[in-house]
């Protein structure tokens, strides 16, 4: 049984780009600039949605406030400095302001909206329509004196409130309030039982200290580039896409939204996946967020050290993790919703976790090695050194197979060469910590494998036609994963092979500014449809130009991506064909890449200014 449709249902769905995401470190909301809460799982990223209309419109449950005249204009910001934001609303009347934040570390972790009166006087309606595990559920609602509350077996949620809160026939509640100037009203979302009401001084204080907490959490950062503005915000975001109880980081705070609008690349990224560790604990470290990359590291080691002591069929190693060992990875369909606009299926949990993926050794020990260099503390254990020998030891017996790689095709798999020059990576990488910590080691048996890896990669991964390395064992597609050749170090940024592979790269993968993942009418994914541009990919480009000193042509890439993102500076995985945003979003690895290569490319600009132009 399901709850009939709200009797006022959005109408339509809003572009992916215009929303901001607030968070506590344990879950998200995405927040639309017509004041529209429209994903939200309590209490965790992975919980099952109480709002998620941005997958199906009528029935996924919404949480909104906005003027009741249509002719109104929105604009958002971040309060500077923090991730509370600011929607708002101006109309010939007045102005008026909808502030959402949630608190950090407060108990039941609250989340917080104030309707504040700018200037004028202006109607305002507030709307609320929750649906509980992703519309599955029916609720019993309760109204008290101070709020409402709706109750499930499984979770209570209450909304405390001094407006008067009217029952509608479809489970939710509606208000109406004259937002005049100088005045404001709290509207405070809780798990469990309703709370005490906050008081106005009770509410501008918990703003208060969640507003010290991101500009004292941000002060760590140590970047003070051309781009700051951007690097801070890509930072700011990360930090609401890690869960503070584990450290883990997750991919993406939403489920399912298309890479294809109407298609079926639609996946779940609540999750952390292992290639992202060594990114993350780069990208942190860089920045000068040591406990970040810390707690992060100590994530990645005791996921690692699980997985490592039950094995699974692909390799010590999983692919993807929940964000504490209690989650739920399993793939399933939503079959009851229709998907952003019309993009069925809406997928819960994720398949890849089953697949083979070479390339993951590589990212985990590349990450081991940039925390065993960056303190004594993040020092490998014994332990932890034999686990990582036991993950060495089965990739020197199946580096030679096919997999589904970096991009997890669902084609079947073949020999990606970005898979073999990841396995170079962690063979690279063991060798090194075992030569500088005098571990025990066969290295012997390493190095020829690694050496093997090298020589494959030059021989069987380069296409002496088109002078450049391809997706796969003698193939002739390009695939953009290749950008990391130097990025990891495996060849020089300005070696005659990379850089004719560069300008293939340029030449057929980039679209303006944005790189594709791989050419879509040679290379078979064993997916329908097609996908935007990857926009982490576009980063990796700049940064390779940027080491190839190809220093203008770098500046002119970065500043024109910059101009993708949306109006509060966050993206999601991909770009379309005319700038929208697709995917899920904010996206953790397209930030990273997005730090990554402001920090190279911004030292590369400031090392040519000192030179001088002559130089």
């Amino acid at each position: 049984m399901t709850l009939p449709a709200p009797h006022r249902p959005l109408e339509g769905y809003p572009p992916i780009a215009d929303h901001g995401v607030i968070g506590n470190l344990r879950t998200v909301a995405l927040v639309g600039v017509d004041g529209t809460i429209d994903w939200y799982c309590p209490e965790r990223f992975d919980s099952p949605s109480v709002f998620g209309s941005i997958l199906d419109r009528r029935r996924g449950g919404f949480y909104r406030i906005a003027p009741c005249r249509d002719d109104v204009s929105s604009k958002q910001l971040y309060l500077p400095d923090t991730n509370i934001l600011i929607t708002r609303f101006l109309s010939p009347d007045g102005v008026v302001e909808v502030q959402d934040f949630m608190p950090v570390g407060a108990n039941h972790q609250p989340l917080v909206r104030r309707v504040v009166g700018v200037r004028g006087e202006v109607p305002v309606r507030i709307e609320i329509e929750p649906r509980f595990d992703y519309g599955r559920v029916v609720h019993e609602r309760r109204t008290h004196p101070n709020g409402v509350s709706f109750h499930t077996d499984d979770l209570d949620l209450s909304l405390a409130s001094d407006l008067t809160l009217t029952p509608t026939p479809t489970g939710g509640v509606v208000a109406e309030v004259l937002a005049r100037e100088r005045t404001a009203h709290a509207l405070v979302l809780h798990h469990g039982s309703l709370p005490e009401l906050l008081s106005e001084e009770q509410t501008e204080a918990l703003g208060d200290e969640t507003i010290a907490y991101w500009r004292r959490w941000l002060h760590q950062s140590s970047y003070v580039g051309r781009w700051r503005e951007m690097v801070n915000r890509s930072a700011l975001t990360l930090k609401l896409l890690t869960y503070a109880p584990t450290g883990a980081m997750v991919a993406a705070p939403t489920t399912s939204l298309p890479e294809q609008v109407g298609g079926t690349r639609n996946w779940d990224y609540r999750f952390s996946w292992t290639r992202d560790f060594a990114f993350s604990i780069y990208a942190l470290t860089r920045l000068g967020f040591a406990d970040e990359a810390q707690a992060l590291t100590w994530f990645g080691r005791s996921a690692a050290g699980e997985a490592c002591r039950r094995p699974g069929a692909n390799g010590p190693l999983r692919i993807l993790y929940g964000i504490d060992p209690t989650s739920i990875t399993d793939e399933h369909v939503l079959d009851h919703w229709e998907g952003y606009r019309g993009s069925a299926p809406v997928r819960i949990g994720n398949a890849a976790e089953h697949q083979l993926q070479l390339d993951i050794s590589g990212e985990f020990l590349d990450a081991l090695s940039l925390s065993e260099q960056t303190g004594s503390d993040r020092l490998l254990s014994y332990d932890l050194w034999q686990e990582v020998s036991g993950i060495i030891g089965w990739l020197c017996d199946h580096w030679d197979e096919p997999d589904e790689g970096i991009w997890e095709v669902r084609s079947g798999r073949k020999r990606f060469t970005f898979s073999r020059l990841m396995s170079w990576v962690a063979l690279d990488r063991a060798i090194r910590i075992a030569d500088h910590r005098a571990f025990p080691a066969d290295l012997s048996r390493w190095r020829t494998e690694r050496d093997a890896l090298y020589a494959w990669i030059m021989q069987r991964g380069w296409n002496h036609q088109r002078q450049a390395f391809v997706q796969s064992e003698d193939a002739d597609e390009l695939d953009a994963s290749l950008l990391l050749m130097p990025l990891v170090h495996f060849v020089g940024p300005t070696d005659p092979r990379w850089l004719s592979t560069l300008d293939a790269i340029g030449n057929e993968l980039l679209s303006d500014s944005l790189v594709f993942r791989y050419e879509h009418r040679r290379a078979s994914d064993g997916l329908n449809g097609n996908e935007g541009t990857f926009s982490m990919c576009t980063f990796w480009y700049v940064e390779c130009l940027a080491r190839a000193r190809r220093l203008d042509e770098a500046r002119l890439v970065f500043e024109k991506m910059l101009t993708y993102s949306n109006h509060l500076g966050l993206y999601s995985e991909q770009i379309g064909a005319t700038g929208e945003l697709l995917g899920n979003f904010p996206q953790a690895f397209t930030h990273l890449a997005l730090i990554s290569a402001a920090i190279n490319l911004d030292r590369k600009l400031s090392a040519k200014t000192l030179q001088g132009p002559h130089t």
